[in-house]
């Protein structure tokens, strides 16, 4: 019986997904719930699992194809068994004549293993540099091929040694007092270009980057914050943390619990714009900014004032796991009221974090950095962080949005204070 694969309905305000990826392929057994295809979005990546056990029948939608909710992808033949290797359906008793004796690739030979599968990008970078995907080591999740595995490869490829050129025959003499002229190109290298594609993902962050700029009344006041407090603290209770609650204890609980205490005070920096009416939300749902291989995520960590420091770390560390496994829901990346991103961890001194609409502020971390201070007249070398606030200087004054992040600073330079709350 055959059973038709259908595209699972589609998160809000999403109308179409591209195939990225089959896992399996026409022929091949399956199991029921085993993923068969991914779907990518502008906000996620959706598994399709086969609805039933059998084997794959014909796959109706390609890599790169667009499909839309409900859309039939492929057909399983349910119930049905993958086709036996030829030669093991005869019966013992039969008498059959000896194979003919074939020349095949041997085994581990690249040119006899299966291709693996491809993303559309990955597929016209492959084309483009006319190389075997199958010769490429794969590092990406369950064997899939990476830009970056084929950008390797290639590098890797270029910068091989070359056989030694046959030696060029002598030049003929030229005339007294002529000159030689070198060939036309000699000595400049070839400068190449690549056209990606834009994932679904990256078109729309730079779609809501743009918004942002162009919808917002967008300013950013910076300060710095002495974390010196924060870090002996972590130091003194870091093992014991974590064998109590069995998760780390980081930088970010605190800047968490920093920025839902400066929310409550300025409630103004946790509302937003709906028409010419200010939502003022009585919640505080915090976007975690985090990186993963699609580009990056903010999904939401729901009434972080409720949380405790172990709930914090520990939800921030889980959105760091599944946003690498590309496990991220829907549900997940939208109703924030406020974001809060590190460019730290990759190197960044100082930057002006863009807004996340609908939201009317956002908190930039970056690097821990020593430097000189001055502290009751001495010069005291001490670990410091600057921060930014980006706000909507429509709904949000600077004197509001300063005292905000003097706010932060303060909890952090004295984390006491987030325990008692004062």
């Amino acid at each position: 019986m055959s059973t038709e694969v259908k595209v699972p309905a589609l998160p809000e305000s999403v109308s179409e997904a591209t195939v990225v990826t089959w896992h399996k392929q026409a022929g091949e057994a399956v199991e029921r719930d085993e993923n068969l295809v991914d779907l990518e979005t502008d906000k996620v990546v959706l598994e399709v699992p086969a609805p039933d056990d059998g084997v794959l029948g014909e796959i109706l939608k390609a890599e790169g194809e667009t499909v839309t909710a409900g859309e039939i992808v492929a057909m399983l033949d349910a119930g049905a068994l993958a086709a036996a290797p030829a030669g093991e359906s005869a019966k013992p008793d039969q008498a059959a004549e000896p194979p003919a004796v074939v020349s095949k690739p041997a085994a581990d030979s690249p040119a006899n293993a299966a291709m693996p599968p491809l993303s559309p990008a990955v597929r016209h970078l492959v084309e483009s540099h006319e190389v075997d995907p199958r010769q490429i080591p794969a590092t990406g999740r369950n064997g899939r091929l990476l830009k970056a595995d084929v950008l390797q490869f290639v590098e890797k490829a270029a910068t091989a040694p070359s056989p030694a050129p046959a030696p060029a025959p002598a030049p003929a003499a030229t005339p007294s007092g002529a000159a030689t002229v070198p060939a036309t190109g000699a000595g400049v290298e070839d400068r190449e270009e690549r056209r990606v594609p834009m994932t679904r993902l990256r078109q729309r962050i730079a779609e809501r980057l743009v918004e942002a700029q162009q919808t917002a009344a967008m300013l950013t006041t910076f300060n710095e914050v002495n974390m010196q407090p924060v870090m002996d603290l972590r130091a003194r209770y870091k093992e014991q943390f974590l064998k109590s609650h069995d998760t780390k204890l980081g930088f970010m609980s605190f800047f968490v619990k920093a920025a839902v205490e400066a929310l409550k005070r300025y409630p103004a920096v946790n509302a937003s714009i709906d028409g010419s009416d200010i939502l003022y939300h009585g919640y505080y749902d915090v976007g975690i900014a985090v990186s993963s291989e699609r580009g990056l995520m903010v999904p939401v960590l729901r009434d972080a004032d409720q949380r405790s420091f172990a709930e914090i770390e520990s939800g921030i560390a889980d959105f760091g796991e599944r946003a690498q496994a590309g496990k991220i829901g829907i549900d997940e990346l939208t109703g924030g009221t406020f974001t809060i991103t590190n460019g730290g961890i990759f190197g960044s001194l100082l930057s002006t974090p863009i807004l996340n609409p609908p939201q009317s502020g956002i908190l930039g971390m970056h690097k821990i950095q020593e430097r000189p201070m001055v502290e009751n007249g001495q010069v005291i070398v001490r670990p410091m962080m600057y921060l930014a606030h980006s706000y909507d200087h429509r709904i949000i004054d600077g004197k509001e949005a300063v005292q905000f992040l003097v706010t932060i600073k303060d909890m952090l330079e004295d984390p006491a204070r987030l325990l008692l709350e004062v």
